[in-house]
């Protein structure tokens, strides 16, 4: 569920083009979480108790190197990641990669739903004219094989996710740009659900939870990051799906039990 420990989240300036619902942003305020901001290179390993479920799945054996230095490896989150990376890493940076959109049509009947109640997450969608923020971390060493392990059992085991090499434009140098990896979700994986109109989206998230919490902060902690990111950073199908929530939360169940969430 949501856990903060200051009421900054009501308080936030609002950037244009972000249009979360008022009843979501009291919400936040009542339950006093407050947006985390972009993971800081501070190296934290991460562990998995489902990793022996990868024994049989190997991370992938190639992926981009960082031309500079080529024990080293950067990888592009835009889901999950950009908050939680859970594996050691010596840098990350804010950015965002074109010609992808950003959209909550893969199933996820583990972190964040169930196998009767599939949670809904985001994938990257190939888009000429998109615009996808995210952050990339880079690993070295060590770090290369200790990330991969963990994100083969995360977002390739667990998820259904592939790998995809990615052009990642950081926000403070957008002309230095640097080849990542990305883990995206394709319509043949068997946990692929497919667009939906937004308020169908909403409806599946309130009503989903799984191991890695409600279906609902997946949903608040990326709108707050895309928020962090500042007014160039859009993502109008995450707007919507949040206007949605907003829209709906005090109709899908007592104020109690949202609180709960």
């Amino acid at each position: 569920g949501l856990k903060g420990t200051s009421d900054r989240a009501a308080q936030l300036e609002q950037p244009s083009g972000a249009r979360p619902g008022g009843y979501v942003r009291a919400f936040r305020a009542r339950v006093g979480d407050q947006p985390r901001r972009p993971p800081r290179p501070v190296p934290v390993s991460g562990t998995m108790k489902q990793e022996s479920a990868a024994q049989n799945t190997p991370p992938p054996s190639q992926h981009p190197q960082d031309d500079c230095d080529p024990q080293a490896l950067w990888i592009f989150g835009y889901g999950s990641l950009v908050w939680r990376p859970d594996f050691a890493y010596s840098d990350s940076r804010v950015g965002f990669v074109r010609g992808y959109s950003r959209r909550f049509w893969q199933g996820d009947s583990f972190h964040r739903g169930s196998d009767k109640m599939p949670g809904r997450v985001v994938t990257l969608l190939e888009d000429r004219e998109g615009c996808t923020w995210g952050v990339a971390y880079q690993v070295q060493g060590e770090q290369v094989n200790e990330a991969l392990k963990y994100l083969n059992v995360r977002e390739a085991v667990l998820g259904s996710y592939d790998t995809k090499e990615v052009t990642f434009y950081p926000q403070d140098t957008p002309d230095q740009p640097l080849k990542a990896l990305a883990y995206v979700a394709t319509p043949q994986n068997p946990g692929y659900l497919g667009p939906a109109p937004e308020e169908a989206i909403a409806t599946q998230i309130l009503a989903c939870r799984g191991f890695s919490g409600h279906n609902l902060e997946y949903l608040l902690r990326l709108a707050d990051f895309m928020q962090l990111c500042g007014p160039q950073a859009q993502d109008e199908h995450l707007a919507a799906i949040v206007d949605a929530v907003g829209t709906m939360l005090p109709c899908f169940c007592p104020t109690e039990q949202a609180l709960a969430l």
